[in-house]
């Protein structure tokens, strides 16, 4: 099929390249010049492991193009919208972006076309947008088909998701969008990945309570972290015996900075936001707690880094190991760990920040910190060690190598992601989240 993709940033540059993959011809689109060339290229404009190979293969194979030329769209059975929805000053989602790609796409979609939202949008946007479309192109449909994505694992989300979301209208319009998207997923759905055909409302309102969902599960771990230190158990252990109740389950239990990312945060705000213009706000206002638990995370590290230096980190040497907000990624829209280490700098520590993908990424939001090359680097005559990012480079790092490089022996396990035992008997002071 041929297909386009309306906008070219994380979302729409994975999912270009993975429809690609899929056997589709795939047009993308985006205003920035400087990105579509270097997607042109074959040059992924951020970390994302596995899209370089199939970005540099459907370039290869012709089956993709990038350009800055919105009609080049014309011809498109199906054109998928993936543009950003950042938070507004107000909390909400800001829908700049939706709408103008919507607005643009209407000089050039065909009446027996389809608009697939991939954005995740506040609940009603669809029905706003799809009235506006068919006012434009009578007989175009717009559908929304919510993504999934994990950084780190967005290639294998997209070619291989553990469900498929179709938002369709009723009647023919709708059974003709389904018939559509499952031409689009045919190699997914033959590998026996569950669909739902759901209405518009539902789809939209899937991902924001999916993150919704999971952004409690690990506030509610970080809450129980913060009465663990305090009354001496371990939230290690307690997410342990918990998780086996099948009810619960053991994944996102783990207690650590929370949170960040392009994702959890703003959409949580954005959800209440939205609730509270439907004039439902008391429904979502849990999330109010969920996200001050997450925010209070930092400044934990934060605290407990002035206590282990005596009180004061001014002038005080420290190394921190991870800047973007989760492993496998170079981003750090949120991130925890910038946030804490942009704070420590702020507080007079002397910082030496490392991480093996985000150092460029973090320098352009906070270019004050001091980044360097190498782990070893940042721990030579450290006075305290901050792993704030759990990349597996991190977890294996020899203790007893870096107690010979470190000025003091005193660790915070921002992710209770080391093995405190070996630590321990390497002469580290070991503090973790919640233990």
């Amino acid at each position: 099929m041929r297909i386009s993709v309306i906008g070219c940033g994380y979302l729409g540059a994975v999912h270009a390249a993975s429809m690609a993959k899929l056997g589709h011809e795939v047009v993308a689109v985006d205003v920035d010049p400087v990105k579509i060339e270097r997607l042109a290229a074959g040059d992924a404009p951020f970390f994302e492991p596995g899209l370089p190979e199939i970005l540099s293969e459907a370039i290869a194979s012709g089956r993709i193009r990038f350009t800055t030329d919105m009609s080049e769209v014309a011809g498109a059975r199906v054109h998928f919208v993936a543009v950003g929805t950042p938070q507004g000053p107000t909390g909400a989602a800001d829908l700049t972006y939706v709408d103008a790609a919507v607005a643009a796409l209407t000089q050039y979609v065909a009446p027996d076309e389809f608009v697939v939202g991939k954005s995740t949008v506040p609940v009603g946007t669809a029905a706003r947008l799809a009235a506006s479309l068919s006012e434009a192109v009578p007989g175009a449909t717009l559908v929304w088909n919510p993504e999934f994505l994990r950084e780190g694992f967005a290639v294998q989300d997209t070619i291989s998701p553990d469900r498929l979301v179709y938002g369709v209208p009723s009647g023919a319009a709708g059974e003709s969008a389904v018939a559509a998207l499952d031409e689009v997923y045919a190699t997914t759905l033959a590998e026996g990945t569950p669909r739902l055909v759901v209405d518009l409302a539902t789809a939209e309102l899937v991902k924001v309570s999916a993150n919704a969902f999971l952004a409690t599960k690990i506030s509610f771990i970080n809450a129980m972290a913060e009465i663990a230190e305090v009354v001496g158990a371990d939230v290690t252990a307690l997410a342990d015996a918990i998780g086996h109740d099948a009810r619960i389950g053991r994944k996102f239990l783990n207690a650590g900075l929370g949170f960040g990312g392009g994702c959890l945060p703003k959409d949580i705000r954005a959800f209440q936001a939205r609730a509270t213009e439907l004039g439902v706000g008391e429904s979502l206002a849990f999330l109010a707690d969920v996200d001050a638990i997450n925010l209070r995370r930092r400044a934990h590290v934060v605290t407990l880094a002035e206590e282990l230096l005596d009180g004061d980190v001014t002038g005080k040497r420290v190394a921190v190991l991870g800047l973007a907000f989760k492993p496998n990624s170079d981003d750090v829209r949120d991130s925890p760990a910038l946030d804490i280490t942009a704070r420590l700098h702020e507080l007079g520590a002397l910082v030496s920040a490392y991480d093996p993908e985000a150092n460029g990424t973090a320098a352009r939001i906070h270019p004050e910190v001091h980044y360097v090359d190498s782990a070893d680097e940042a721990l030579r005559g450290a006075d305290l060690v901050l792993v704030l990012t759990e990349w597996n480079a991190f977890r294996q790092l020899d203790p007893v190598a870096v107690a010979g490089l470190v000025q003091n022996p005193v660790v915070i396990d921002g992710r209770n992601c080391l093995d405190r035992d070996a630590w321990t008997a390497a002469g580290f002071t070991v503090r973790g989240m919640g233990r």
